[in-house]
């Protein structure tokens, strides 16, 4: 399989990114993967997605926000805004891509899944996406959300405008992966996004599992359920 590494330019800084190209020829779809807070591109999580993806015959595409791992900025003066912004960007820049044949899914863990699951619902084309332990709402945490060295300002002011303070209800092709054992985002999150949710769609609950999904038959049944899901729909 072959890596291929980008930079995206925004205005004052630019994003970087590391597209996982499967070996054989002829364009193919693209999965599009978000981080959470205080994460990166580079974590195991990611790095395994980019090769099981690759291997399974689709391209995966995995980025810092602006502010994480080697993206310009500062994570404290993001928000989900922001995040949307470089969202947008990446997929602009990786829609010329001469590998790539313009039919993208989306794929986020915590707030990475939060923000894919807005991107879908912006978008006309009925992207699939799969999130991963992701919120229903931001509200819901309560403070344990301003206690993220990750939040500043910026995420707290958007937060109280309520303009993305809650997941984007009505979004199709969702399938929603949440660990019963999570104790940062609890279970709960996952049910409500999959009751918000339009049909196809789907619930996996992983018994056992934590935020993170840290173990690896966990993580790897998630990866398993997200391909087979992805593949279903281009």
């Amino acid at each position: 399989m072959i890596h291929e590494r980008h930079t995206v330019a925004l205005p004052g800084g630019e994003l970087v990114l590391v597209l996982h190209l499967p070996d054989r020829a002829g364009p193919t779809p693209c999965v599009l993967a978000c981080h959470g807070l205080s994460a990166s591109k580079d974590s195991d999580k990611y790095l395994l997605l980019g090769e099981e993806f690759a291997r399974a015959g689709l391209a995966l595409a995995r980025f810092d926000f602006r502010g994480c791992g080697e993206s310009s900025g500062k994570e404290d003066e993001t928000t989900v805004a922001t995040r949307l912004e470089d969202a947008r960007a990446v997929l602009n820049h990786l829609d010329a891509h001469p590998r790539l044949d313009r039919r993208f899914g989306l794929l986020g863990s915590s707030l990475g899944g939060f923000v894919a699951l807005h991107l879908a619902a912006e978008r006309t084309d009925a992207v699939a996406v799969v999130t991963w332990n992701a919120p229903a709402s931001l509200e819901d945490l309560g403070d344990d959300v301003g206690r993220d060295a990750a939040i500043g300002t910026p995420f707290l002011l958007e937060l109280a405008s309520h303009r993305y303070d809650t997941s984007p209800a009505g979004v199709a092709r969702h399938l929603a992966i949440h660990g019963d054992a999570d104790d940062v985002v609890p279970v709960e999150h996952g049910t409500i996004l999959h009751a918000r949710a339009a049909e196809p769609c789907d619930l996996v609950i992983i018994e056992g599992g934590d935020h993170r999904l840290t173990d690896p038959v966990h993580r790897r049944d998630a990866v398993r359920r997200s391909i087979e899901w992805i593949r279903s729909f281009v």
